[in-house]
């Protein structure tokens, strides 16, 4: 006896858990307005390759206030891009959602590398994190802009929930890290210029 399923890209049956993120990512179509998909996909290219945070922490750097942020922040997406680019993407190698879907028209243009975790999310949220530990204030608009962005990626339907989920997860643990990192380097060897 056989059983009908749908199958991705691959060719294989598809999960219950990527059919219900499917039906999610599908049910967020229906809030699709000529204004969200004008400015989401605005948003989102702050994150693209993670340079609107290599440029914001490059900055900080400068400025003798925001320094040990800057570094931190710094740190934390190399740890995303060690973590999520070079390891995790290739490794788990997940289709984007919409390669399920090869009729369907993007906001943006086709992505060509894999999709969990969200490199998108994960940065956003390792720099907020890392903004954060350092300057509350600062780190809670950081925070809402990581959400935003996270929330674009579903949106323009190249990320599934359980993606960007786990650019969320990897990227606090990562901008923690990063500020523990920085606070033993800072303590070990009182470095002048970090002062």
């Amino acid at each position: 006896m056989t059983t009908d399923c749908i199958t991705g890209p691959d060719g294989a049956c598809l999960s219950d858990i990527v059919m219900a993120e499917l039906q999610f990512l599908d049910w967020l179509t229906g809030l699709h307005n000529s204004f969200l998909d004008t400015i989401l996909p605005i948003i989102s290219s702050f994150g693209n390759g993670g340079i609107g945070w290599i440029l914001l922490s490059a900055i900080l750097l400068c400025i003798p206030r925001y320094r040990k942020a800057g570094l931190t922040m710094a740190l934390a997406l190399i740890f995303c891009l060690v973590i999520g680019n070079t390891t995790l993407k290739p490794l788990i190698a997940r289709a984007r959602p919409y390669s399920y879907f090869p009729e369907m028209t993007l906001l943006i243009p086709p992505l060509d590398d894999f999709s969990f975790p969200s490199g998108h999310t994960f940065a956003s949220f390792a720099s907020a994190t890392a903004l954060f530990l350092h300057h509350r204030k600062e780190g809670t608009a950081a925070y809402l802009l990581a959400v935003t962005i996270a929330f674009s990626r579903l949106y323009l339907y190249v990320h599934f929930p359980t993606d960007v989920l786990a650019g969320m997860i990897l990227g606090i643990a990562s901008g923690w890290a990063a500020y523990k990192v920085v606070d033993w380097y800072q303590n070990k060897y009182q470095p002048r210029w970090l002062l």
